[in-house]
């Protein structure tokens, strides 16, 4: 008796979940969209794009489609059946080459050592005692917590100067290295770029007991004043040059211009890394 009404109920409750499961909508209303996006998108939940998630950033698509030109998914890019359906998806034309950018390391590498440090061997850890143990207060502290967050093992520390370098053939442009180094020295750029500015050194003036290195831009403005063909801007609040890779000849004037080598060709730069990450 007792077994018969149990498997009564049991067969009742079977009954009801399955008419609510043909009755009740598989999708939430107004989500499918978001959710049409999110299936696109690669669902590594990095957060690089400056979202929690990739649900997240579906979402903010939805939304606004033009936040994949502002903010783009850098694994999105490196895949062009991804990006053909996304483009389909959100109804605009999308140019990868145009938002593709790598990760440019400004620093150096010269500034000397002025202390022992010896607690968590973290970037971040380091920079929390006086700006780091270098002299340079601006210096890669090089302990690596970028190398840590690169998806794409684009990065890796130069074992002479202690310093991140960037493998721009692997670099897929995430951003995650420059949320991840607490110097703030690393900056997305175009792949287009001919010119690096090696250092990160702001202040006009420097700080007694942690100035800049041998090799630190010293406000010169002989870069600026060399190139002739206006693609160097002066940046007043920083008081450091800025380069129009479109308007660039690379002729290499302002890099012979530099007293302090601080200005180095970008595209040599980009093909030695890859020697030198590829090497074993």
């Amino acid at each position: 008796m007792i077994i018969g009404i149990l498997t009564g109920i049991g067969i009742a409750c079977g009954v009801a979940i399955y008419m609510v499961y043909i009755k009740v909508p598989q999708k939430v209303k107004g989500l499918e969209k978001t959710e049409e996006l999110h299936d696109i998108l690669p669902g590594a939940n990095c957060g690089a794009c400056g979202y929690p998630g990739c649900f997240a950033y579906a979402q903010a698509l939805a939304k606004d489609p033009s936040l994949m030109t502002k903010s783009p998914c850098a694994m999105v890019l490196q895949d062009p059946e991804r990006l053909k359906r996304l483009e389909k998806a959100l109804g605009i034309s999308l140019d990868a080459s145009a938002m593709s950018k790598k990760a440019l390391v400004h620093c150096n590498s010269d500034s000397p050592v002025i202390s022992d440090y010896s607690g968590v061997m973290t970037c971040k850890a380091a920079a929390q005692l006086l700006r780091g143990y270098k002299k340079c207060l601006y210096a890669c502290l090089g302990l690596g917590d970028c190398v840590k967050v690169c998806p794409q093992g684009a990065i890796f520390i130069d074992p002479e100067k202690s310093t991140a370098v960037v493998n721009t053939e692997k670099c897929t442009g995430c951003g995650l290295c420059v949320k991840e180094c607490p110097q703030n020295i690393i900056e997305l750029v175009s792949p287009k770029t001919k010119i690096a500015f090696l250092c990160s050194y702001e202040p006009l003036k420097n700080i007694p007991g942690r100035e800049k290195c041998s090799f630190g831009c010293i406000h010169c403005r002989k870069c600026f004043n060399a190139c002739e063909y206006e693609a160097i801007k002066w940046n007043k609040e920083k008081a450091i040059p800025e380069f129009n890779h479109e308007k660039c000849t690379l002729c290499g004037k302002c890099i012979e211009a530099c007293p302090q080598h601080t200005l180095i060709d970008f595209t040599r730069v980009r093909k030695e890394t890859e020697l030198i990450s590829s090497s074993p």
